[in-house]
């Protein structure tokens, strides 16, 4: 409020105007002058007064007026003076700049009576009242006076205060004129009337009631027609806007409800005959629906967003009334008013405000389904471009009905959805559910449910799309995380995410995506299932308070039970895991209604099909309507007996299989006691029937593995008694009825241990082993029981498993059983032992090498197929079994007898067969546990066997003859693999001659070479012609042969120590001769061949000293691999495989260094700077035994100064540091040691195991880092000892 204070002093009022007129009436303004408001007064309300007078008079008081003093003495002293002429001027004069002059003064004594606090406040009504009256009289007729008046009385009721609506004096007849006067066709005069009607009806329904009389009803028909009709022919956007406004005020207050049913309530202060000539014809022409169509219209095309959004307000309020039907809405449609909103969609630029309003009617519009749906087809592409934009805001209001939209189109018209539509719509539904798991943005639960539904709409309608797949991965996952992570999640959108989940699953497969590569959808879903709804399932189901959510998950579980594919028994086999038939029955208890029994059996009927067969949960389907919702009651079910009742005993099938697949899975739905004791009941109370047929032999199968299970478990707790009687009974029934348990059905390893655990059983369980070879032999992986399981059995000991098959292959054998089946039984015991190495230990201490010495007896000539399995057999359990469980003699030298009167004759006839070289592993493998005190007198047969002996010299001279040729001859070629076998037998015969026949070597003789060498009276071969295989032969070649030559010089050395050096002969030169063929494979790239001939040329040097000689103190080519061993020790760079190939040119320099008389360029070679070198480049990462050695060595011979000792002492005490933590790597072998590839046949791997087990025979600190580490600590304090004695002395 302006303040008086505020006022510049004014000048002292005159007493009296020109006039006379006294001085109160005259007020000072600030400019010094002053305003008589008689004078005033008399000017502005004489109608003769000039325009020019009364326009410079308005501008006076306007200019006075906005002096604060003038407008506060004005409103205080004369608040009603200037409203009669003010109101006169509107009336008198016909001019556009008085009359804004006029409304403008108007308006400011109105807002400043409204803020004046001593009165005045009834300025603004008496305004109202006067000009009310003026346009009720209708005086002005609707002359441009008469618009002025309306324009003016506009402006005063665009207010609040509703009590201006009080001082309507004749409001009838106001209304009356103005109704008449939307008549004229005039553009001004009906805006200017349409804003009247708007803001006096909003000010008369905010102080009426409802329960009061409505003026404006009266006359419903006409006044509705007539706004309608000039909304639908002006072409001014403030016409538009204002009839719009007063039509929503009538929308909202049920016009149109009340014209449409023609339910007019008039009031009494009207004429009848003017009530009547106003309503007259008012129902010609078009109906009130397709005229309202018709007048929006021009608005919604107009380009003022207000109207725009005024207009679909109009139509959405018309809409959303409660009396409009669903008819009403198909007028709307068919008058083309979807299209129209459509179009302003498209063209809308995703404007906030333009869109809410759009997707608010079209909303309501879709409630026409069939109407709608055709509209809806064809704008539903500019639907799109707005999700995009209504997804990006949080909570936005337009988000559910756009989707709703969507929906509708997708799910109604799937033809018009194309694919590159529906993934762009999944990609930013995936994109909203990312953004909210995120927490991005919000998102309301139905936008959750509508966002599902789409997606499940699109899968239901399109083709396959790898891109649409990867958005529903997304949004399957975000949705999931989402209902799992939300502790105020509804039970829809858990409903919702599961459907999603089970249609995703459903869309991916071959119709879908023909042709075209796995999308991964399917298991993503599967991985859903899995990892996170069943942990969180099994997690709250005993705290869930809705049905419909458990029954959610059980129906979604049982959409991927019943596709029967991989993915169905993964997935049955991590449900039965979980324990999910005691928690299923769990659920049970808290809904136990008919719906969750039925799900619940039927989920369990569906689990067994998958998991054992397609029929298999039949009985539990066919029972489900009788079984009880408790274990306990289904347990009572079990210990009836069911004799003549078929229902029960469809019942009882359905609790075996329950328990039995339970079982399987260690979930066990009821008390282990109750269990064992309600199937003793029902075996005994069921006996008669069991043996006398009435069941299937898959009941008692199940009941077998039931009872095993119960009672192998009862045997881990000791304190759970059993019936003797119903095990009696049982047995009795194996007996005597037919059953399979091992072939045809699954059982759980404490069953199958039980029962292989009984001794009466163990003749019918030979029957069951045999059946089950069979079944394997022919069906393969098809079979239930796998080896794993078995072997699994047998090597635990505390059982009959492996006496069992050991009995059935001597029973198949004095039987003169059919071959096939005593092979598929060796087959299977070879498995086994391939599976469970110490199985084969087992079988041995059971005694299968008098079996196996019986079948040689029996197959050597009759039968060579079965005679090769059994060698087969006999080379894999001599792989890996125990010297200990081995029987010395007996047996094995029968089986030896056999494999050599087989052998000879073979190679003789038939040559170097697969069988020949099967026999000669299978030899090596007998030579190789003689060096183990086992087996001797067997391996006495092979050694001192002249006919081999022969064969194995005249091979071996046909493949020296060869040469350089001999190179190409490797393990892939027919000479290759047989000159292996024949190496690889001579070097197990030398190991083996060593150990069990000492007295017999002359190593003269395996030096001599010439025509006069003495004939060898064991197997072996000479040094010359190993020296001619290893310069010529392929690598594999080289490797065996350097082998064999170290076996026989480390056997000369043994020799030589013993005192004897000048019983061996050599003869001029033969010392440099095999020394050059060592020297040339120091360097061979496969490290076992180049170790074996560097300890090889070590023996050689050694005994080169013992006899006094010095060949090598000029040998170049020692020299050369000293320089090169200095060499690389000294680079600062070193390779990965440092630690392995300086390890053969070390063993050298050492031998040389024990030389007594050293070669005199030792010295240079090992000079200060290169061991300074050496010695620097050395650390506890790459320090190996063979280095410690050399250095000692070093030492020893006074190469090392104490600097070079220091620094070794740091290199080595770190070492051990590291070794004791265990952090020293594992520096294996580079070159494996036969690895034995996938396709490899028999024979193959055969030659690859021995072939490893030579190199570990021969290199036996590669057998483990375990090893290395503790030789590596043991040359590192030998030489620590060294370095004191060195002190000391």
């Amino acid at each position: 409020m302006f303040g008086i204070s505020a006022a510049p002093p004014l000048q002292p009022t005159p007493e009296t105007c020109t006039q006379g007129h006294r001085s109160t009436l005259i007020l000072p303004t600030a400019e010094g002058g002053s305003i008589c408001l008689l004078c005033l007064s008399n000017l502005l309300s004489n109608p003769k007064s000039p325009t020019v007078h009364v326009s410079y008079a308005l501008s006076q008081v306007s200019q006075a007026l906005s002096q604060p003093q003038f407008l506060h003495s004005i409103l205080t002293f004369h608040p009603h003076f200037l409203i009669s002429p003010l109101v006169s001027v509107l009336s008198n004069f016909d001019d556009e700049p008085i009359a804004k002059q006029t409304i403008d003064l108007i308006q400011t004594l109105c807002d400043g009576s409204s803020s004046n606090c001593n009165g005045g406040q009834d300025v603004h009504k008496e305004f109202v009242s006067r000009v009310s009256d003026r346009l009720s009289s209708g005086s002005l007729a609707w002359s441009r006076r008469q618009l002025y008046m309306l324009h003016c009385f506009g402006v005063l009721l665009d207010n609040q205060d509703y009590n201006l609506y009080a001082c309507i004096n004749n409001n009838d007849a106001l209304i009356f004129n103005l109704v008449t006067g939307l008549q004229l066709s005039n553009d001004e005069i009906q805006g200017e009337i349409m804003f009247v009607l708007y803001r006096s009806s909003l000010l008369h329904y905010m102080c009426v009631d409802d329960s009061g009389t409505d003026t404006l009803l009266a006359y419903c028909p006409k006044l509705l027609h007539l706004s309608l009709n000039i909304l639908m022919k002006t072409q001014s956007d403030d016409v538009r806007l204002n009839c719009v406004a007063f039509l929503t005020v009538l929308v909202q207050r049920g016009f149109f409800q009340s014209a449409s049913s023609n339910h007019l309530v008039c009031t009494e202060s009207f004429e009848a005959d003017s009530l009547m000539q106003i309503n007259e014809h008012v129902t010609d022409g078009p109906s009130l629906e397709v005229l309202f169509a018709e007048a929006v219209k021009g608005p919604l095309l107009s380009s003022d967003c207000q109207v725009q959004i005024a207009t679909m307000d109009l139509i959405f309020r018309y809409l959303s009334s409660e009396d409009v039907s669903e008819k009403q809405c198909q007028v709307f449609i068919e008058e083309n008013l979807a299209d129209y909103i459509f179009e302003i969609l498209r063209l809308s630029g995703s404007k906030d405000s333009i869109v809410n309003s759009s997707i608010q009617v079209l909303d309501l519009l879709s409630t026409a389904v069939q109407a709608f749906s055709q509209r809806l087809a064809i704008g539903f592409s500019s639907l799109v471009p707005i999700l995009h934009y209504a997804a990006e805001v949080p909570f936005h209001p337009a988000q559910c009905p756009l989707l709703k939209l969507i929906l509708n189109c997708v799910s109604n018209c799937p033809g018009i959805v194309s694919t590159s539509i529906c993934e762009e719509i999944g990609s930013i539904l995936a994109g909203m559910f990312k953004k909210y798991i995120s927490g991005e943005i919000g998102m309301l639960s139905e936008t959750f449910t509508l966002s599902c539904s789409i997606l499940i709409a699109i899968m239901k309608c399109s083709c396959g799309s790898s891109s649409l797949a990867a958005s529903l991965k997304d949004a399957s996952k975000c949705a999931v995380s989402t209902c799992l992570g939300d502790k105020h999640v509804n039970t829809d959108q858990i409903l919702h995410s599961l459907y999603l989940l089970k249609e995703a699953y459903a869309y991916d497969q071959d119709d879908n995506f023909p042709g075209s590569s796995n999308v991964g959808l399917r298991f993503c879903i599967i991985e859903i299932f899995k990892f996170q709804i069943l942990p969180w399932f099994m997690m709250v189901i005993r705290d869930l308070e809705e049905e419909a959510i458990a029954l959610g998950v059980i129906e979604a579980f049982h959409s991927i039970l019943v596709d029967s594919n991989d993915d169905a028994k993964d997935f049955a086999e991590s449900l039965v895991s979980s324990s999910w038939f005691s928690e299923l029955f769990g659920c049970l208890g808290l809904f136990p209604t008919e719906k969750m029994k039925w799900s619940v059996y039927l989920i369990f009927s569906s689990i067994v099909d998958v998991l054992l067969g397609n029929v298999s949960g039949k009985p539990i389907r066919d029972a489900a309507l009788h079984l009880p919702s408790d274990p306990t009651d289904l347990l009572f079910l079990l210990g009836q007996k069911s004799s003549h009742n078929l229902e029960l005993f469809c019942c009882q099938s359905a609790v075996l299989m329950l328990l039995y697949v339970g079982s399987l899975y260690n979930d066990r739905i009821a008390d282990e006691k109750l269990v064992l004791s309600s199937l003793e009941q029902f075996i005994i109370l069921n006996s008669r029937d069991l043996i006398g047929g009435a069941s299937a032999s898959v009941t008692i199968e199940i009941l077998v593995n039931l009872y095993g299970f119960y009672r192998g478990f009862a045997k881990l707790r000791y304190q759970i008694p059993y019936s003797p009687e119903a095990e009696r009974i049982l047995f009795q029934i194996l007996s005597e009825k037919s059953w399979d348990s091992l072939s045809s059905s699954k059982i759980h390893f404490t069953s199958l241990k039980w029962l292989f655990q009984q001794e009466k059983l163990c003749k019918l369980l030979c029957y069951q082993i045999l059946k089950w070879c069979e079944c394997k032999t022919l069906f393969g992986n098809e079979v239930v029981l796998d080896f794993h399981v078995l072997a699994q059995l047998i090597t635990s000991g505390d059982n009959f498993g492996a006496m069992i098959f050991v009995c059935l292959l001597g029973d198949l054998l004095e039987t003169a059983s059919q071959e096939s089946d005593i092979i598929s039984v060796l087959n299977a015991c070879r498995e086994i032992i391939g599976i469970a190495p110490t199985a084969s230990d087992q079988f041995c201490m059971h005694g299968i090498d008098a079996v196996l010495e019986n079948i040689f007896n029996f197959s050597t000539f009759s039968s060579p197929k079965l005679f090769m399995e059994a060698s087969q057999l006999v080379f894999t359990i001599l792989t890996s079994v125990n010297a200990e469980s081995i029987s010395n003699n007996g047996p094995w030298v029968g089986i030896t007898v056999k494999l050599m009167d087989y052998l000879i004759p073979a190679m003789t006839s038939d040559g170097w067969t697969e069988e020949v070289l099967t026999v000669i592993g299978v030899l090596c493998l007998i030579l190789h546990h003689s060096t183990k005190e086992t087996l001797v007198e067997a391996s006495k047969i092979i050694v001192l066997n002249v006919q081999l002996i022969l064969a194995i010299n005249s091979t071996i001279f046909e493949a020296c003859s060869k040469g350089h040729v001999l190179f190409d001859h490797d393990e892939g070629t027919r000479t290759g693999e047989i000159l292996i076998f024949v190496l690889l037998l001579l070097f197990f015969s030398m190991r083996s001659v060593r150990a069990i026949l000492p007295g017999i070597i002359d190593f003269q003789v395996c030096l001599d070479e010439g025509s006069n060498m003495q004939p060898l009276s064991y197997l072996s071969i000479r040094c010359h012609d190993l020296c001619k295989l290893m310069h010529f032969g392929a690598a594999k070649v080289k490797l065996i042969a350097s082998s064999c030559l170290l076996e026989l010089f480390t056997g000369i050395s043994d020799y030589t120590t013993s005192g004897k050096p000048e019983d061996l002969k050599f003869r001029e030169g033969y010392i440099m001769s095999v020394s050059s063929t060592l020297e040339g494979l120091i360097f061979f790239d496969d490290i076992r061949v180049a170790l074996n001939c560097s300890r090889c040329l070590s023996a050689l040097i050694s005994w080169n000293q013992l006899k006094g000689e010095s060949v090598f103190s000029e040998d170049t080519w020692c020299r050369l691999i000293v320089e090169e061993l200095v060499m690389s020790l000294s680079t600062p760079t070193l390779t990965s495989s440092f630690t392995i190939h300086h390890k053969p040119a070390a063993n050298v320099a050492v031998a040389l260094l024990k030389l007594t008389k050293g070669p005199p360029w030792m010295t240079k070679v090992f000079d200060d700077s290169s061991i300074q070198s050496m010695v620097l480049n050395i650390s506890a990462n790459n320090l190996s035994t063979e280095l410690v050695i050399l250095f000692r060595e070093l030492l020893s011979s006074g190469y090392l100064s104490s600097p070079h000792v220091a620094h070794l002492n740091r290199v080595f005490q770190a070492c051990k540091s590291r070794l004791y933590s265990d952090e020293l790597e594992d520096s294996s072998m580079e070159n494996e040691t036969g690895n034995v590839g996938v396709n490899e046949d028999e024979v193959g791997k055969g030659r690859a195991f021995l072939i490893s087990l030579v190199s570990s025979q021969s290199y036996p600190e590669g057998d483990g880092c375990q090893s290395r580490k503790k030789q590596l600590l043991e040359e590192i304090e030998l030489f620590t000892k060294s370095l004191m004695e060195e002190d000391e002395a």
